[in-house]
């Protein structure tokens, strides 16, 4: 083989190399990703879209999400709640449709914010738009939670991340 042959070889393998691990590095998992939560309230199918983002060593309550401040419930794109029916989210009234999710975190205690507004990113915030707010109980995890999690369970809506746990019925 002559060695203009040989150069192109190893030229090819070179390429075909970096190209994989360019490909390997693309299919890594985002920091946050989209997760989901589905539950059956009754006879009404309630659905959460969401960024789950990870603690990753950072102090998140009174930290990365600032208290006394309207958090948007997750990552990236806004948290989304999508209901098939009427329902009521503690003592709030809320039509079927798609909805917003936002909370504005307080030491010791959450608010929920449901908001008309859809499609924006997370950090797109308009309070006119609120459909209301209500009271989440609020106490402690038994352990770190690394990842964010929502989950629609036993009639209620339930959010843990860190150190925190906070629910809200849903009937």
């Amino acid at each position: 083989m002559n060695s203009k042959k040989m150069a192109m070889m190893i030229l090819g393998m070179i390429l075909t190399s970096v190209i994989s691990i360019g490909q390997v590095s693309a299919q890594q998992a985002p920091a946050s990703p989209r997760k989901a939560a589905e539950g059956i309230v009754g006879d009404k199918k309630v659905s959460i879209d969401f960024g789950a983002p990870s603690v990753r060593g950072r102090k998140v309550f009174g930290g990365l999400v600032p208290y006394d401040k309207v958090w948007r419930f997750g990552a990236n794109k806004a948290t989304h709640l999508t209901v098939d029916k009427d329902i009521m989210i503690g003592n709030l009234a809320v039509p079927k449709g798609t909805y917003t999710l936002y909370a504005w975190p307080v030491e010791g205690g959450m608010k929920l914010i449901v908001n008309k507004q859809t499609g924006q990113w997370g950090t797109v915030y308009d309070e006119k738009q609120d459909l209301g707010r209500v009271d989440m109980n609020v106490g402690k995890t038994i352990a770190l939670v690394e990842t964010m999690s929502l989950t629609i369970e036993g009639g209620k809506l339930k959010f843990e991340w860190e150190n925190v746990s906070a629910t809200v019925a849903i009937k």
